[in-house]
């Protein structure tokens, strides 16, 4: 047999004498690197997460020429259980001005019944951070100083934003050191090694914190925005990627192990039967997030492509540093299950999974339509959602700005705390007379001029963040539709204005993405009808995800709506990441059946493959599911959906789907190739 001048220089890099060289040079060069540089800071501009081309954006861009525009403003509450007297609103006065400063907007204004006043200030800022901290020191000022039985509370665009900042503050070291503790707790039980998850789990976590250094500095000096979301998914996309691609390498080096003495040759054989299908995953699932470029949020163009970053950073280091890692310890690491030469590896055995393929097999209609009637099952769900989460749903735990937005909505108009804004260059008095007559629309008040520019704060009937605000929205946009040089704004327009980006965006990306993955398939498998299928299987455990997913939300954690962006970066995800299993199990089928025929092949690959996907789908499912350790609803949901739809595929659709398809359909599976010819 002859061989390649690769092999050869794969072998001499692989000896044990020099293979421990890189994996050294790697932990300590990267710790120190990420010790030295560190992840960017988020620089979050006020429109950077709102969609481009909306009036609310150009409203928010607009604003920042203002005086005191740039920055956002914060509601005061002053409250009690009953009416404050005289005494009590002059006292209230003069601890709202020493906590305010030059920073109020207005005086303290009574409620009709006598138990609230509210004042506006405005903050300096628009950064996160800062308005956390700006905020927090103006709740500890506005406490000081209190007449007995009133509550000082401050609410508002500038307080929730600040809240949002909050509940990330330390959300990455924690996220981090759950996610690497489930990873190492499967590792341990997928090999039932005291130190093999050590190897792995080490070359992995260092591409993690490698991955976030690279992408939010790659992503700051590019000029594009991320928010302090992105390195928490990106994260969790490293992990669970860069471990599933560790655990195929892993699995069929200890396969090769049983037929050598040799380490390096063992790995060389293995390197190269997996390189090609690691590389096909990770081609795809970076292509896959890449079209995320093409949304109209800055934000989650920032997602996009950190991510990629990310899966490149995972792919190299399972496919550069972990073989040399592996090859520098003897087989011993892999005890108490050592593999010894000669003796046949588990994945040659009658495993419980070539077990499923015989049964699968014997009926492979059947069990094909068994496995479709439950996704269609799961996927009746989608049918319930309710989606659109209000500003109060946000949070799993209330934040105080969202419990005085409550307190303060008893007291005065609900949309008082955060108004609509509206900017004309037009006849203000029309403006206002239009805006006035609007349905939902409570009060009307002029708020500055600029460059011949007019503000309006419009008070809406509604609370802000609810459904019903943002209809009130549309209906003050069709009022003032007619009127030139008009635009509307505020926090429930870009709701709006969003929700009609994201469903732009669904329309756009998606068929993007499979069109992506399609093309992907076909160059891998060299196949017609092999990808059309793998792409369909996908897309069928995405919507059962999305609705068993939507149901456990619901009725199981209680949320009562789902957020806008959820379907489509679970779609990516699950679309990306999950078609890597199908990669995993159809590249090793196509390499059987070139010896033994499609069906022998197929079967040969579920018994060889099962138990390494079967790991590696349930280590990705606990991952994603780690997103609920941050309190926000939306990456719980997300976490959800994703969990969810990585059991399906690796359970059901990778199990006995994808085999019945391929054994029902013999040689046309991979049309127009002929294997085992």
């Amino acid at each position: 047999m002859e061989v390649s001048p690769v092999d050869t220089r794969l072998r001499g890099i692989l000896r044990p004498r020099v293979a421990w060289i890189l994996p050294v040079l790697y932990l300590l060069v990267g710790g120190a690197l990420i010790g030295a540089v560190g992840t960017a800071p988020v620089d979050r501009g006020a429109a950077d997460q709102l969609p481009d081309g909306y009036d609310s954006t150009q409203v928010v861009r607009l604003l920042e020429d203002f005086p005191s525009g740039d920055g956002q403003v914060a509601v005061v509450l002053f409250s009690a259980d009953e009416a404050i007297d005289a005494a009590g609103r002059a006292s209230l006065g003069q601890v709202f001005e020493r906590a305010a400063g030059d920073t109020a907007v207005a005086a303290l204004q009574p409620a009709q019944d006598g138990t609230a006043l509210v004042g506006i200030v405005s903050m300096e800022s628009t950064d996160a951070a800062v308005l956390a901290d700006d905020v927090e020191a103006l709740r500890k000022a506005l406490r000081t100083g209190l007449p007995d039985g009133v509550r000082a509370q401050v609410t508002g665009p500038a307080a929730i934003q600040g809240d949002l900042a909050q509940v990330f503050d330390g959300a990455d070291v924690t996220l981090l050191a759950v996610t690497a503790s489930v990873v190492a707790l499967l590792l341990i039980i997928t090999y039932r090694s005291p130190f093999l998850w050590l190897v792995p789990l080490s070359v992995v976590g260092i591409a993690d914190r490698l991955a976030a250094v690279a992408a939010t500095h790659g992503l700051t000096a590019l000029g594009v925005a991320f928010d302090q979301s992105t390195t928490g998914i990106l994260s969790v996309l490293v992990f669970g990627a860069g471990t599933d691609y560790a655990l195929l390498l892993i699995s069929r080096y200890r396969d090769e192990l049983h037929g050598t003495a040799s380490r390096p040759e063992a790995m060389v054989r293995a390197w190269r039967r997996t390189a090609e299908a690691v590389a096909a995953s990770a081609t795809t699932v970076v292509v896959a997030l890449l079209a995320l470029l093409l949304s109209a949020f800055p934000t989650t163009r920032g997602l996009g492509l950190a991510c990629a970053i990310g899966v490149v950073v995972a792919a190299l280091a399972v496919l550069v540093v972990l073989p040399l890692a592996l090859v520098a310890f003897p087989r011993g690491i892999f005890w108490p299950r050592r593999p010894v030469v000669g003796q046949a590896p588990a994945s040659e055995g009658r495993s419980v999974w070539r077990r499923v393929g015989d049964v699968v097999a014997r009926r492979p209609l059947g069990a094909a339509a068994a496995a479709v009637v439950l996704l269609a099952l799961l996927a009746g769900g989608i049918l319930g959602i309710r989606s659109g989460l209000s500003e109060a749903d946000q949070f799993i735990d209330t934040p105080e700005s969202i419990a005085a937005a409550a307190r303060l909505a008893e007291s005065f108009p609900a949309g008082s705390t955060d108004p609509a804004v509206v900017l004309t260059r037009g006849d203000v008095a029309a403006v206002v007379a239009a805006a006035e007559s609007a349905p939902g629309v409570d009060t009307v008040r002029p708020a500055g001029e600029h460059d011949g520019l007019t503000r309006l704060d419009v008070v809406l009937d509604h609370a802000p963040g609810t459904p019903q605000a943002r209809e009130d929205v549309r209906s003050l946009r069709a009022a003032l539709a007619d009127l030139p040089a008009t635009l509307v704004g505020g926090t429930d327009a870009q709701d709006v204005d969003s929700d009609a980006a994201t469903r732009d965006d669904r329309a756009l990306v998606l068929p993007l993405i499979l069109v992506v993955v399609l093309l992907a398939l076909g160059l891998l498998l060299r196949s017609v009808v092999a990808p059309v299928v793998l792409v369909l299987t996908v897309v069928a455990t995405y919507l059962a995800a999305l609705g068993a997913g939507w149901v456990l939300s619901s009725s199981v954690f209680g949320f009562d709506r789902l957020d806008v962006g959820v379907p489509l970066q679970a779609f990516l995800f699950l679309v990306a990441l999950g078609v890597d299993y199908n990669i995993f199990l159809v590249a090793r089928a196509a390499e059987e059946a070139e010896r033994y025929g499609a069906r022998e092949g197929m079967l040969r690959a579920l018994g060889s493959t099962g138990g390494v996907i079967t790991s590696a789908g349930v280590l990705l499912a606990a991952v994603f599911a780690v997103l609920g350790v941050l309190p926000l609803v939306v990456l719980a949901q997300l976490g959800i959906v994703i969990c969810v739809g990585v059991l399906l595929d690796t359970l059901v659709v990778r199990t006995v789907l994808v085999p019945a398809i391929a054994l029902r359909l013999g040689d046309r599976f991979w049309w127009p190739r002929r294997p085992g010819l």
